[in-house]
Order: structure tokens, then C-alpha cells, then sequence
């Protein structure tokens, strides 16, 4: 089975092999590869290594772009397939560290390799992996341990002789029936004594060798061994893999020498260099427990001493340095802790950053480790903590550049974790009056442009932004905030063409500033994407970032679902988008997240809207409209066109229009061109027909394939002309708007309806069905008058929908902003031509389709 799946005909790319720790996964995957004509590349992760960022395939990427997520993996996948890996062997796969994980899940995808990963039952898997085999890219096999039967032939066909029954049955029941705890079982036996041969009949004797958990297995062997053997295994523990030159220095050849004779490690080729592994981690495990902290703390120090000695090559060997010398009885340097603080941060590891920041500012890292540790938390979402870090520094006694930090951290912690963007300002005019370093000053106007796009002052945002983007020698950080503002004020006003420069140019300088910054300065981009109807490169652009959300960081995770929600709800996957933006509501629902919750509760609302869950929809835009503020101000007109699907939801659609309107109207007035125009377009599809002009002279401005789409559907329905309508909705599947396509088939059933095609009318009303049903069973007012059309008037509709709802007349007329006999007077005429003879028969009859 596995060597089918490696196969170059295979309908897959490959395998994973599936069982406990010691089954024979390695054994077989390896013998298995050994036997193909093709060359296999193997990798093993191990738990040492988890905390380093591509750890198992850093020796494949150079130095110069080891601190860049993005360029990290592009190095790596460039290396493996100039070196023509067709095979990647992976051992211990749930071991790998996300980007690792990241670098597999997009070789399989694209077919250039084909793998074999063995993965240990009960452990956690990264998504990036379990994706393959759940999406069908991986075979997966599950190996059992053996029966009873098959271990005493395995011990015979070993150690080449007949072995006892009782003896085998006892090798059995300690082992499981586990092929590595049968191995070093009987190895362990015979080294010490226990297992021997009596007239060609192998006995085990002693019950040191008869135990049922791992530990006690090779506990067994680990007893008998030497004491240079062991001490170095006690290293390897710690530092695992280790270079074979550091190693022999730290425990001398002889001993490394002969625990590979021994076979408790190996030596692998990697790159231009030799590391040493266990032969399996669990030797790592067992010896690990077998030292006490004292014991720990003085391996570790050996490692320590051997090891600064010796130049880094890179951000993840000084990042194991400083987590080794944490935990040793060695004084860490500060120095060395923020640097390595740095580098964790830089690469998206908060956890590893704030644990490093925080050991060098009890160090006396003073404010370079203070201002670390307060970013790590900020990207935590802890940001009551940050900021008291903070504010326990007088700025008067800051220089320009350590006050420029400090400031910064400040303004990202108060504006867009607390929501205070009162207080951000105050500490953007100190730092305006004291900066005036040119890159400094650069480097504000970087961070005022993002300040102020999501304060919806887009004008200024995008005059700053320019201002930084246009200046070649500004700092990484400068222009990374300056994309960040620039993005999205440029995506909101409609400039789309822009947005693709600046995005551009973000490439340019992520390798050097916080790693998680790339969800902010992506947030704009896939929003001009959307906007401008690219689907598929804004779900590549937002997968992504998802695929490099870092373990345990919920504001991260939160963050890069936001940039999916924001893909799946523009192509009117709601039915898709609901469970994630549901989960992703409920991981920010901190304070401490009040910028980040705002777009996902949005994406929330919409979905909730659509799909007619009025009830939750409901309470989803009262918190919204709890929490606005000048902080998340840009957002104001998209809550206000939620709130007109909500009305839409609840069946009061000419409120639609006019929250929709309005919407339009105040996205107009701060300049969100781009957005005015969605908003307008939602409004043509409540049934508005009077504001169709300034829809299609913004779509001309905007620009782009949706704009097209836009403007197609709005002069069709202008001109009555059926037949055109179905064109646009043609043209919005073909670009994926699915909602936008099944409204304008449902405007198309109506018109070729009223010009008395029933066939065409039918037709067109069931591919407004079926995209509806694709879309998770959307529900909007175009889609319910192509299931139920009646000869009423949208007024007479509005109102029977409300009385179907059970609201009274004087309700509905409050609702409406209408006279009770003007409501009455409306019931009347519609139930004379639906020929009913109540108001309660008049509600069903708008309900029943």
C-alpha cells in the first residue's frame, strides 16, 4: 500500500502512516523507500525543534532570509525542487512546527513531491497536515501492534532461533505487542543477561526486562550503559539534533561513536553538514524523566558553553541558544535574550518572544527587552499588561528612538487592542512634538496613516501613506504601517489599481518587522481584491495567512480568519463562513480585541442576515453598535448596511433601501467610494431603482470586473431588459459573487414573469434556487419573490411578510413610519387580489413559496 501511493500513477501525493509510539512506522515507511528507484529526501521533527520555525528544513534556506515567514518557505520549496526530492520522507510529523507544517501542505497541493509521514496516534497534528489526508491528498494507513502469534515469530526470525512459548508469551504482554518495545526489549535482555540461549531454546529469565510501559523498557537498557555513553545522551536530550562536530566535542567520539554502534542514535546528512538524533525520540523522553532539575540545569550549561562558542548561522540557532541558556545554570545574557526575543517575535512565535522578553527584562534588559515584552503581549491580546509595562517608563527620560517604541506600542496596544483611540492620540501629538529624526518622523507617519484609515479619515491616511511609500530610503517599519494604513484606506475609497503597488511593495520588507504585522497589511489588500471581483487570488492571499497563524495565538488565529470570513462572505459562501466567523467571534470576544472583533462581528451579522437567523443577527448589530468608536469608525458605513440587511432579514425592505442608502451616503461622505458602490448595489437589490445613475458613474470610477458585473446588472434592470439581467447574473457566477448572481437570477424570473415568459421565468427562479441552496440556503427579498411571486405591490409584499412575522397593524405601522389606516388600506387592496379574505390568510400567502 505505501509503495502504491508512491508511485508516480498514484490518484494522490503519498501517505501517512498512523500508530503508537514504536509500532514500526519508521521501520516500514523506511525499508518501504529503500526500495524505490527514486530519491527520497527524510526528515525527522523532533520536540527541540518545535520552537523553531522551519526547524527541520532550516539547513535548506540561507541565512538572509531566515527571519521572513513568506521567504522562509519560498527558500525551502525553491531548494527542494532544484534538488529534485520527488520523495520527502517525514518522521514524526505532529512534531513539526507550523511553517514546517505549512512547507508540506503546499508541496503536496502542488503535486511537486510525493510524501511519506508517520504521525503518533493521540498526539496533536497541525491543520496543515491533517488537511492532506482529510482533503484526500494522502492515503492513510493505521498500523496495530502485533498479536501474540506474529511477536514470537518476529523475536525467533531475530534472533535466529526457537524462543520458549512462556518466554515469548511474557515478551508479549510487556511489549503489547509494540514492535520497538519488542525490539529493545529483547536487546536490552540479552545485554543485560536475561535473555540467553540453552540448548538452541532462547529463555528469558530476570524480571527487570518484563515491564508494560515504555520508561521501564528502555530503562533497562539505559542502566547497562556506560557512563561516557550516557552522559551523552543526557546532552543530546537537550540539544537534539545536534551537529556531529559539537557533539563529539561536548562528549567525545568515542562515546557518540559508540551509542550509534549501539544504535540509540543516528547521524544524518543535512545540507553541508552532519546532525546527530535519537533513533527515536522516545530515548529522548525516557532519559529526559530520568534527570532531576539540578541534573538538567548542568547539560544544559555544558550545551551552553560548547555552543555560544561557536558562530550562528542564524535566527533559530539563537533562538535555541537562548532557551537553552534560560533553562541551564549559566547566567542568559540579556543581550542574548533579546535578541532572541526579537527573532521569535519577527518570525510569529508570541509565546516563545514573550517568554524570552520577559526572562531578560527580569535580567535587566531595561527598556529594549521591556518594549519586547510589551509588543509580545500586545499580539497576545493581553493588553491591560502591556500597557502598564509601558507606562511605567517616563517618556521625558526616553531618547527619540527609544521613545518612538514606546510610543508606537502604545498607540497599536490603546488604538487597536483597547479601543481608545483618545488616548492613542495624545500619545501620536507627545511623540509629534518631541521625533524629529527624518526616519522617525517617517516611521510616524507610517503609523498615523494606519491610525487614521481605521479612524475612517481616508484622505489624510492615504496623503501620509503616500508620503512614506514615495520616500526610497524610509525604514522597513515606516512603510510596513504605511501599507498597513495606506491598503486599506486606498481599498475603501476604490483606488484598486493602488492598492496592488503597495501591496507590492510590502513584499519588499517583511523579513523585517513584526511577523504578524502581515495580517494588518493584508486586511486592505484582500479588500481591494474583493472589491475589485479577484476571488480566487484574494482566497489564495487570505490562505496564506492562515496557513502561518501561530499555535495558540488566538489573536492571530482570529485575525486570519477575518481575512478568510472576508473572502467567503464576498463570494456569498455564508453557509461555509458561518461556523469559523462564529468561532473566531467567540476567540476575540476579549477587550483586549475590541479593533480585531469588530470585522469579524460584521462578517458575523452578514452571514447570520442572509441566511435569515434573525434572532442572532439581531443581537449580533445591538453589540456592534455598542462597541463603535472612532477606532473601528471606517467600518460605520458597513454596519449601517448590516443593519439594512437586518431589516431585509426581518421582512422590512423598503427600510432596506433606506439603511442601505444611507449607508452609501456615509461611506460617500468620508470617501469610500469603493465602498458606496457595494452599498449602492445592495440597495439596486432591496429594489431601489432610483439611485442607479450614481451606482454606474462609481462603477466606471472604481473599475474592475465586479464594478463591470455591477454596472451590466443596474442598466438591465433600468431597461426592463430580462434577458440582459440573466447575462449579468451570468457574469457573476462566472466571477463567483454567488449572492450577487442569485439575486440578479431572481430579478430576471420577475421581469421575464411580468412579460409573460413562464418558462424562461421558471427557469431563471431555479438557478436562483440552486445558487441560493449553494450558498448555504441564503434568504433575500429577490430570492423570496422568484419562489413565491404574487400580484401584489412591494408595499403590499413588505406588509404581508410583517404580519406573516405577527406583527399587529399598529406595528407595522410604526415599523413603516405609515398611518394604521394607510397600513389597513394596503391590506385590503392586496387581499382583493389574492382573492383571501384575512390579514392572517394574506401572511401565509407571502410565506408559503
Amino acid at each position: 500500500m505505501i509503495q502504491s501511493a508512491l508511485m508516480p500513477d498514484s490518484s494522490g501525493c503519498g501517505i501517512v502512516l498512523f500508530g503508537d509510539a514504536g509500532v514500526g512506522k519508521t521501520t516500514l515507511a523506511r525499508l518501504v523507500t529503500k526500495s524505490l528507484p527514486d530519491r527520497v529526501q527524510w526528515i525527522a521533527a523532533t520536540e527541540s525543534a518545535r520552537s523553531i520555525p522551519l526547524g527541520v528544513f532550516a539547513h535548506l534556506v540561507g541565512s538572509a532570509t531566515a527571519r521572513d515567514m513568506m521567504a522562509f518557505l519560498a527558500a525551502a520549496r525553491q531548494t527542494i525542487l532544484s534538488e529534485e526530492h520527488s520523495i520527502i520522507g517525514v518522521d514524526d510529523a505532529h512534531l513539526l512546527d507550523q511553517l514546517s507544517a505549512t512547507l508540506l501542505h503546499q508541496l503536496a497541493l502542488d503535486g511537486s513531491v510525493r510524501i511519506v509521514a508517520t504521525i503518533r496516534d493521540g498526539e496533536p497534528v497541525p491543520d496543515a497536515i491533517t488537511s492532506l489526508w482529510k482533503d484526500g491528498y494522502l492515503q492513510r494507513l493505521h498500523l496495530k501492534p502485533f498479536t501474540k502469534a506474529q511477536c514470537s515469530r518476529l523475536i525467533e526470525q531475530a534472533l535466529g532461533g526457537r524462543v520458549e512459548g512462556l518466554s515469548a508469551d511474557l515478551i508479549w504482554e510487556a511489549s503489547g505487542g509494540n514492535a520497538m518495545f519488542v525490539r529493545h526489549l529483547v536487546e536490552g535482555a540479552i545485554e543485560a543477561g536475561t535473555l540467553r540461549q540453552v540448548r538452541g531454546v532462547w529463555q528469558l529469565r530476570g524480571r527487570a526486562s518484563v515491564t508494560s510501559e515504555l520508561a521501564s523498557l528502555l530503562d533497562v537498557r539505559v542502566e547497562q550503559l556506560p557512563p561516557d555513553i550516557l552522559h551523552a545522551l543526557h546532552l543530546l536530550t537537550f540539544g537534539e539534533p545536534l551537529e556531529l562536530d559539537a557533539f563529539t566535542a561536548l562528549a567525545g567520539a568515542d562515546a557518540v561513536e559508540q551509542a550509534e554502534v549501539r544504535g540509540l542514535v543516528r547521524i544524518t546528512e543535512e545540507g553541508d553538514r552532519l546532525d546527530v538524533q535519537f533513533t527515536h525520540p522516545l530515548f529522548g523522553e525516557v532519559i529526559r524523566r530520568r534527570l532531576g532539575v539540578a541534573a538538567a540545569r548542568r547539560v544544559r550549561g555544558e550545551l551552553v558553553r560548547t555552543l555560544r562558542d561557536r558562530p550562528v548561522a542564524n535566527p533559530g540557532q539563537r533562538i535555541r541558544l537562548a532557551e537553552l541558556t534560560l533553562d541551564s545554570d549559566e547566567p542568559p545574557s540579556p543581550d542574548l535574550l533579546v535578541a532572541a526575543a526579537r527573532d521569535a517575535i519577527a518570525l510569529g512565535n508570541i509565546t516563545l518572544g514573550e517568554r524570552l522578553a520577559r526572562a531578560a527584562v527580569t535580567r535587566g534588559g531595561g527598556f529594549p527587552a521591556s518594549e519586547l515584552l510589551a509588543r509580545a503581549l500586545l499580539w497576545k491580546g493581553e493588553a491591560a499588561e502591556s500597557d502598564q509595562i509601558l507606562t511605567a517608563f517616563d517618556p521625558e527620560q526616553l531618547n527619540e528612538l527609544q521613545l518612538t517604541l514606546w510610543g508606537a506600542a502604545r498607540i497599536a496596544n490603546l488604538q487597536w487592542s483597547m479601543g481608545d483611540a483618545d488616548t492613542a492620540d495624545q500619545v501620536l501629538t507627545l511623540l509629534r512634538s518631541r521625533v524629529n529624526h527624518p526616519s522617525l518622523t517617517l516611521f510616524l507617519d507610517g503609523l498615523c496613516a494606519a491610525s487614521l484609515a481605521f479612524k475612517n479619515q481616508l484622505p489624510d491616511a492615504i496623503r501620509l501613506s503616500r508620503r512614506v511609500l514615495d520616500e526610497p530610503t524610509a525604514p522597513a517599519s515606516a512603510v510596513e504601517w504605511a501599507i498597513i494604513g495606506g491598503a486599506l484606506a486606498l481599498a475603501q475609497a476604490g483606488e484598486l489599481a493602488e492598492v496592488a503597488a503597495v501591496a507590492q511593495r510590502g513584499l519588499t520588507v517583511e523579513e523585517k518587522v513584526d511577523g504578524l504585522l502581515r495580517y494588518l497589511s493584508a486586511f486592505g489588500e484582500i479588500r481591494a481584491l474583493v472589491l475589485a471581483g479577484d476571488f480566487d487570488a484574494a482566497e489564495r492571499r487570505s490562505g496564506d495567512i492562515l496557513r502561518i497563524s501561530s499555535p495558540g495565538q488566538y489573536l492571530a488565529w482570529g485575525m486570519a480568519n477575518v481575512l478568510a470570513g472576508t473572502v467567503q462572505v464576498a463570494r456569498g459562501r455564508f453557509g461555509h463562513a458561518l461556523a469559523p466567523m462564529e468561532q473566531t467571534v467567540a476567540a476575540l470576544t476579549s477587550e483586549s480585541a475590541a479593533t480585531w472583533s469588530f470585522p469579524a462581528r460584521l462578517l458575523l451579522a452578514q452571514c447570520y442576515c442572509v441566511l435569515g437567523r434573525v434572532d442572532p443577527a439581531r443581537r449580533i448589530v445591538a453589540e456592534l453598535r455598542t462597541r463603535l468608536g472612532r477606532h473601528v469608525a471606517v467600518f460605520e458605513p458597513q454596519l449601517r448596511l448590516t443593519e439594512g440587511w437586518l431589516a431585509a432579514a426581518e421582512g422590512t425592505v423598503s427600510l432596506a433601501v433606506e439603511k442601505a442608502l444611507d449607508a452609501a451616503r456615509l461611506a460617500a461622505d468620508s470617501g469610500q467610494h469603493g465602498f458606496e458602490m457595494s452599498a449602492r448595489h445592495d440597495a439596486v437589490r432591496f429594489g431601489d431603482r432610483d439611485h442607479i445613475p450614481r451606482l454606474v458613474e462609481l462603477t466606471a470610477t472604481v473599475g474592475g470586473a465586479l464594478a463591470d458585473a455591477y454596472r451590466t446588472h443596474a442598466a438591465a434592470l433600468v431597461e426592463g431588459d430580462a434577458d440582459a439581467v440573466r447575462e449579468a447574473a451570468e457574469l457573476f457566477e462566472r466571477l463567483g459573487a454567488l449572492l450577487s448572481a442569485a439575486d440578479a437570477y431572481a430579478d430576471a424570473s420577475a421581469l421575464y414573469r411580468a412579460g409573460d415568459n413562464k418558462r424562461r421565468a421558471v427557469d431563471a427562479a431555479a438557478q436562483a434556487d440552486r445558487l441560493a441552496g449553494a450558498c448555504g440556503g441564503i434568504r433575500t427579498p429577490a430570492l423570496k419573490i422568484a419562489a413565491n411571486p404574487l400580484p401584489i405591490s412591494a408595499r403590499e409584499r413588505e406588509i404581508a411578510e410583517l404580519i406573516a412575522a405577527g406583527a399587529s397593524n399598529k406595528q407595522i405601522a410604526e415599523r413603516l413610519v405609515l398611518s394604521v389606516r394607510t397600513v389597513e388600506g394596503h391590506i385590503y387592496r392586496a387581499c382583493a387580489k389574492l382573492g383571501v379574505g384575512d390579514r392572517e390568510a394574506l401572511g401565509y400567502s407571502a410565506t408559503r413559496g
